[in-house]
C-alpha cells in the first residue's frame, strides 16, 4: 500500500512540474468549448399528445356480427409507419420542406434529417401516445407535429376502409367461384339421380327386396312347372293304356254301370231316411220314384244298344277322349308356366346386375354428396363473411369504432429544447480540467525526472549511498511562492471565466 502510495504521490510530482502546459491546455479547450456552446443554434421542440380510445360502445354489441380488427395492433404498425420514407415525404409535402430540397441528395438529406428529429413514444399509459419534433423554428416544429398528428388519425381509419374493401371484393370473387361450383355439383347430382333412379343410398332396400320376391316367385313358376310336366307325363301313360274304340256291348255296359251306380246310391239314400220316417214320408215316396225311372232307362238302353249293334259295332272310348283333351290341357299349362319361368329368370338376372351396381353406385353418390356438401359449407361460409364485412363496413363508414382523442394539441414552449447550454458549459469546463490533468501527465511521462530517492533506485538498478538535500534560501522560497500563487491564479481565473459564462447564459436566456 505505501509502495502504491509513494508511486502515486511521484506521479503527481512529475505532472505538478509540467501543471503550465495543464492550465495552458485548460483554458485553451474551454474558450473553444465554451465558444461552441454559446454558437450553437437553438432547437425548440413542439409535442402533442393524442389517445386512441379503443373501448368503444360498438364493440361489445358488434361481437359476432361484424369483423373486429386488432387495433392495437394497427396502432402500434401506424406508429412505426410514421416514420417511413412515404410519409416522411407527405409530411414534406404538407410542412413546405420539400421546396427547399432543389436536388436529389439535398432530398435525401432533408428526409433523414427530418426523420431523425422526430419522435414518437409511449406516454407511458395504455394507448397514450406523444408525438414530438425538434427544429431550429418552432413555427415549423409545430406544423410537422400537426401534419403527423393529421396523418396519424386518418391514415387508420383509412387503412381500416381499405382493408374492408379488399376483403369484400375478394369475398365476392369467391361467392362467385363457389356458386358456380355448387350449381355444377347440383346439375351433377340431378343427372346420377335420374340415371339411377331406385338405385340410390336409400332406395337400394327395394332391389334386394325385389331379387328375394322375385327368387321365390321364380322357385315356385319352376314347381308349378314342374308338377304340370309331371301331370301330363302322366296323362300321357294313362293315355297310352287306353284304346281309342270300344265295342257297343262294352260302351252299354260302361252305360249301365253309371247307372247301377246312381240307383245304389239313390237306395243308401233311402235307407238313411227310413231311419227317421215311415215308407210314406214323401222324400222317400220320391226316391222311389227315381229308382224306378232308372230302371226303365236301363232297361231301355239295352234293348236299344241290341237293335242298333246287333253283330258287335265299335264306339269311340269317350276316356280316351277325355284323356286327349286333357292332355292337350296340360300342354298349354306347360307352356304357359315355360313362358312364366323365363320372364321370372329375366327380372331375376336384371335385378341381381342392378343389385351388384348399388354399391358402385353408393360410393359415386357418397363422393358426390360430399363435394356438394363441401362447396355448400363453403357457400354458406362465405355468405355469412360476406354479410359480416358488410355490417363492418357500415359501422366503419357511419360510426367510430375509433375514438381519437388529442389530449395536448401541438404545442412549442419558450425556452428550446436543446442545447442545454449550463450543463454543457458545466461539461466543457470538466473536460478542459481533465485534459489539462491528463497533458501534464503525459508530458511528464514523455520527459521524465528523478523526484526521489525511490525512483533513482528503481531507474538505475543500483545501490544508493545516499542523498544530498537542497537548501532553500529565502529568496528561493519567495519565487515558489509567487509562482504558486500565479499558478492559483490562471487556475482561478479559469474557474471565474466559468462563472462568468454561466451568467452571460444565464442572463441570455431571460433576455430570450
Amino acid at each position: 500500500m505505501d509502495l502504491l502510495l509513494q508511486q502515486i504521490l511521484g506521479y503527481a510530482k512529475a505532472a505538478w512540474r509540467r501543471r503550465w502546459w495543464g492550465v495552458a491546455v485548460a483554458w485553451l479547450i474551454c474558450i473553444v468549448g465554451w465558444t461552441w456552446v454559446m454558437i450553437i443554434p437553438d432547437r425548440y421542440q413542439a409535442s402533442a399528445r393524442v389517445y386512441v380510445d379503443t373501448q368503444t360502445l360498438l364493440k361489445p354489441l358488434l361481437s359476432g356480427l361484424a369483423a373486429e380488427p386488432n387495433v392495437e395492433q394497427q396502432i402500434k404498425l401506424m406508429t412505426r409507419q410514421l416514420v417511413s420514407r412515404p410519409t416522411l415525404e407527405k409530411v414534406a409535402r404538407m410542412t413546405d420542406l420539400d421546396v427547399k430540397a432543389k436536388t436529389p441528395e439535398q432530398t435525401e438529406k432533408m428526409l433523414n434529417e427530418l426523420a431523425a428529429k422526430i419522435s414518437i413514444a409511449d406516454a407511458g399509459r395504455e394507448n397514450l401516445y406523444t408525438i414530438s419534433y425538434q427544429d431550429a423554428n418552432g413555427d415549423l416544429a409545430k406544423k410537422v407535429v400537426q401534419s403527423l398528428l393529421t396523418i396519424f388519425v386518418e391514415s387508420s381509419l383509412g387503412k381500416t376502409r381499405q382493408d374492408i374493401s379488399s376483403s369484400q371484393r375478394f369475398i365476392e370473387e369467391q361467392l362467385q367461384q363457389y356458386q358456380q361450383k355448387l350449381t355444377d355439383s347440383e346439375n351433377a347430382l340431378k343427372e346420377f339421380k335420374q340415371k339411377h333412379i331406385g338405385m340410390m343410398p336409400g332406395q337400394g332396400g327395394d332391389y334386394y327386396a325385389k331379387l328375394a320376391e322375385t327368387s321365390g316367385l321364380m322357385r315356385q313358376a319352376q314347381l308349378d312347372q314342374q308338377e304340370a310336366i309331371n301331370r301330363r307325363n302322366q296323362l300321357k301313360r294313362q293315355l297310352s293304356d287306353e284304346e281309342p274304340e270300344l265295342s257297343a256291348a262294352a260302351a252299354a255296359v260302361s252305360t249301365n254301370t253309371e247307372i247301377d251306380g246312381r240307383i245304389q246310391a239313390l237306395q243308401k239314400q233311402m235307407d238313411q231316411l227310413r231311419l227317421q220316417y215311415t215308407d210314406l214320408h214323401p222324400d222317400i215316396q220320391a226316391t222311389k220314384r227315381l229308382i224306378d225311372r232308372l230302371e226303365e232307362q236301363k232297361k231301355i238302353e239295352l234293348a236299344a244298344q241290341k237293335k242298333a249293334d246287333p253283330a258287335g259295332a265299335r264306339i269311340q272310348n269317350p276316356v280316351y277322349q277325355q284323356l286327349t283333351i286333357a292332355i292337350a290341357e296340360a300342354d298349354a299349362t306347360v307352356a304357359s308356366l315355360n313362358a312364366r319361368v323365363a320372364e321370372y329368370q329375366r327380372r331375376y338376372g336384371d335385378l341381381r346386375n342392378a343389385s351388384n351396381m348399388i354399391p358402385q353406385v353408393e360410393q359415386e353418390y357418397t363422393q358426390l354428396m360430399r363435394d356438394y356438401d363441401v362447396y355448400r359449407q363453403n357457400y354458406d361460409a362465405l355468405l355469412k363473411r360476406r354479410e359480416s364485412v358488410t355490417m363492418s363496413g357500415e359501422v366503419e363508414s357511419k360510426t367510430d369504432t375509433v375514438d381519437f382523442r388529442v389530449i395536448d394539441p401541438p404545442f412549442v414552449p419558450s425556452q428550446p429544447a436543446w442545447p442545454n447550454r449550463p450543463l454543457l458549459l458545466s461539461l466543457v469546463t470538466l473536460a478542459g480540467l481533465g485534459a489539462g490533468i491528463a497533458v501534464a501527465f503525459l508530458l511528464s511521462q514523455l520527459r521524465r525526472t528523478v523526484t526521489d530517492r525511490r525512483a533513482l533506485r528503481e531507474l538505475t538498478g543500483l545501490p544508493l549511498l545516499g542523498a544530498v538535500s537542497r537548501v532553500e534560501t529565502d529568496e528561493t522560497k519567495r519565487r515558489k511562492r509567487k509562482g504558486l500563487l500565479t499558478y492559483l491564479a490562471a487556475l482561478g481565473s479559469l474557474i471565474a471565466a466559468y462563472g462568468g459564462v454561466m451568467v452571460v447564459q444565464l442572463i441570455m436566456s431571460r433576455a430570450g
